[in-house]
């Protein structure tokens, strides 16, 4: 998985924990190293800036040194930052090394190590102490010695114990800023690192949505595309089957007593089965109704009005409102589907002596009335589609839904039957 962007960089992680690691090694052998190089030096010197009686005082002070340094480094691994037991080790090598500076200028070395581990073992509110104690024992050391022997000494002993103590200041103000910032550094590789699970984690979710997402779109296309199947031969082999079957009752009836009207009526039902394989062969296909490809939706909606009251022997008028203009396949093929939808159920159920089919060119907008004056139901009590019955209003209503429309239904018993259709006007191209 790619890793996201602004990810924590493996490298800062190690160079803090190399940092870490080399400051743990000072603390643990860097007093002992400090000290040795402190006691040579001072010994190197001994003879020009000390008495024997400081010698003598001196030797016994270093071993105790040593000891307190012993002690320590088998203490502090068991000892938290700023507890009692750091602080008195703090306090104990700094008077220790405030007096062998005190007798020997050079042991200075060692009392710099309070610069070093104030902070860590000393109490926060403490800790200027403790600058300022070191400061002023390096002040002593670098002026010549505890106590200072003369005017200029004390002038230079004040003057450097100034400049020690902004110095310590300083660099302790810097070394906290410091601090900081690397404590916000880590708070923020951690926090990146965390971000990062949680986008890997939602990574991973998101493309578990995303297959299931695919299996549902292509359940619902499948599902959509049986739907659409289902109307279209609703719409054609069921209408032109109906038409087929009330043609070859009629030339059952009229074999024997009248031939030549029952060969027209046996013409009628070959055609509208060719008409149907074809519109089969479409459907399947997903193509527009053949009335289409030579005419637009005006010319196809006139002749299948025509055929239509031809074949029910029943008046039918088409009427278009507004100027006329192409309209897209699929809006047309939409109100085509639903006008003879319409006209079937008319065919079949309404009884009707009259049928008018209006079609409205409006503003942004196109109309289909098909209107009655059957027998009429009540629009509430219509059963759902079912493998006995047709696909009726819901079927239309599904047309008219699938191109942004709507289909409404006025009826009532022994009033008549008007569908209107209401489709956004899409021109052609």
């Amino acid at each position: 998985m790619t890793q996201p962007p602004h990810s924590p960089c493996p490298a800062t992680a190690a160079d803090s924990r190399t940092v870490e690691h080399r400051w743990e090694q000072f603390h643990r052998y860097g007093p002992y190293a400090v000290l040795t190089l402190a006691t040579l030096v001072s010994a190197v010197a001994a003879d020009l800036i000390m008495t024997r009686t400081e010698m003598y005082v001196a030797g016994p002070l270093v071993a105790v040194a040593y000891g307190l340094q012993a002690w320590w480094g088998r203490t502090r691994p068991r000892t938290a930052a700023g507890a009692p037991a750091g602080a008195a080790y703090y306090v104990t090598r700094t008077v220790l090394a405030s007096v062998l500076t005190w007798l020997n200028p050079f042991f200075a070395i060692y009392a710099a190590l309070g610069y070093f581990d104030v902070e860590p073992l000393l109490p926060k509110r403490f800790v200027r102490a403790g600058l300022l104690t070191t400061a002023l024992t390096l002040a002593g050391s670098q002026s010549g010695g505890l106590p200072p022997a003369s005017l200029m000494n004390w002038v230079a002993f004040g003057a450097l114990y100034v400049v020690n103590v902004t110095l310590a200041l300083f660099f302790w103000q810097v070394g906290m800023r410091e601090e900081e910032k690397a404590r916000v550094q880590t708070e923020t590789i951690a926090e990146l690192e965390r971000t990062n699970l949680r986008l890997e984690e939602a990574m991973a979710e998101n493309a578990a949505l995303h297959d299931q997402l695919l299996v549902q779109a292509r359940e619902a296309g499948i599902d959509d595309e049986r739907r659409r199947l289902a109307a279209e031969i609703h719409d054609t082999l069921a209408q032109g089957l109906t038409g087929i079957i009330a043609q070859l009752q009629v030339v059952t009836s009229l074999a024997d007593r009248d031939p030549d009207t029952a060969r027209v009526h046996l013409e009628r039902a070959a055609a509208l089965a060719r008409h149907s394989l074809g519109e089969a062969r479409r459907s399947v296909h997903n193509l527009a109704p053949a009335a289409l490809e030579h005419d637009e939706l005006t010319g196809a909606l006139e002749k299948t009005v025509a055929d239509w009251a031809e074949q029910h022997r029943v008046r039918a008028d088409f009427t278009v409102t507004g100027a006329a203009e192409p309209v897209h396949d699929e809006i047309a093929t939409a109100l085509l589907r639903i006008a003879g939808e319409a006209l079937a159920n008319t065919g079949r159920h309404a009884g009707a002596s009259r049928v008018g089919v209006t079609l409205s060119f409006m503003d942004g907008e196109l109309a289909l009335d098909v209107r009655d004056d059957g027998r009429g139901f009540d629009p509430a009590a219509t059963a759902p589609a079912s493998r006995a019955g047709g696909f009726g209003l819901g079927g239309m209503r599904a047309r008219a839904e699938r191109v942004a429309g709507a289909v409404e239904v006025e009826s009532e018993p022994g009033g008549g039957t008007a569908v209107s259709a209401r489709v956004p006007l899409v021109r052609q191209g």
